[in-house]
């Protein structure tokens, strides 16, 4: 009997990258001739130790508890904040198949903030807006026009953050474009969402809407949601990708 020849040992299959898991793509460690490697300073990855979302949940919870202690109109109240109802216990559940960049969760809690003094006092009567247009002499209280830039600013950081660690477009000269062009959506979309609670609220979505007898509240509010995108990406762009950097070598540590 001839012996048996020794046979190749298969190779273990390499468990998933921590990057990986947590939506960044899988980069090679090993430098390819000609190739230069991105090098994440110390701090970078120090500041991407997981401190400042807990802080964040933490001040929207607080600022959700005093903004909901007997606001001027409890229905408006919660279709103001209902995204943060519904976003925050989102976020947490996520937060290990997807962190977010610690850049991210404070524009997120400096929305939902925003968020939570508009349904606590509604958008037309917010006093500091009082305070700014009769200081300046304005026709209307402007926090409603503040939380529509929000609306475009912040999301465009929360929809370039997803599409860059779950699409093929980061590095994308489509990138940006897409990201305004979502945030528009998604203003209109709440703009449709406004109409709907007018049409079942009848006159008692008046402070939801908080139109102030503009009829071109709705553009408006549009406009300023584009404004506060673009104004995002042109000026956040850099600094979110270097956070997203940090993120990727927390996550490989």
């Amino acid at each position: 009997m001839t012996a048996a020849e020794p046979t190749a040992a298969t190779p273990a299959a390499r468990p998933e990258p921590p990057a990986a898991r947590a939506g960044f793509p899988a980069v090679s460690r090993e430098p390819s001739s000609g190739s230069r490697v991105l090098s994440v300073p110390l701090a970078e990855r120090l500041a991407g130790r997981r401190l400042v979302p807990p802080l964040c949940v933490a001040v929207v919870v607080v600022g959700m508890v005093l903004s909901g202690w007997a606001p001027r109109d409890r229905a408006t109240w919660f279709l103001e904040t209902v995204w943060v109802l519904v976003g925050l216990p989102l976020i947490v559940l996520a937060r290990r198949r997807f962190p977010l960049t610690d850049l991210l969760c404070c524009l997120l809690a400096a929305h939902a903030l925003v968020l939570a003094v508009g349904g606590h006092y509604t958008y037309a009567q917010v006093p500091a807006g009082d305070w700014v247009r009769d200081t300046f002499h304005l026709s209307r209280n402007p926090y409603d026009r503040l939380g529509h830039l929000f609306q475009g600013f912040v999301p465009a950081v929360l929809v370039r953050e997803v599409l860059s660690r779950r699409s093929p477009l980061r590095g994308s000269r489509w990138l940006a474009p897409l990201t305004v062009c979502a945030c528009l959506a998604f203003s209109a979309l709440f703009e449709l969402f406004e109409w709907a609670a007018a049409e079942i609220g009848g006159h008692g979505a008046d402070a939801f809407l908080a139109t102030q007898g503009d009829p071109w509240d709705t553009q408006w509010d549009m406009f300023c949601a584009l404004i506060g995108a673009v104004v995002s990406v042109l000026v956040l762009s850099r600094l979110h990708d270097r956070r997203m950097a940090a993120l990727a070598a927390h996550s490989d540590v």
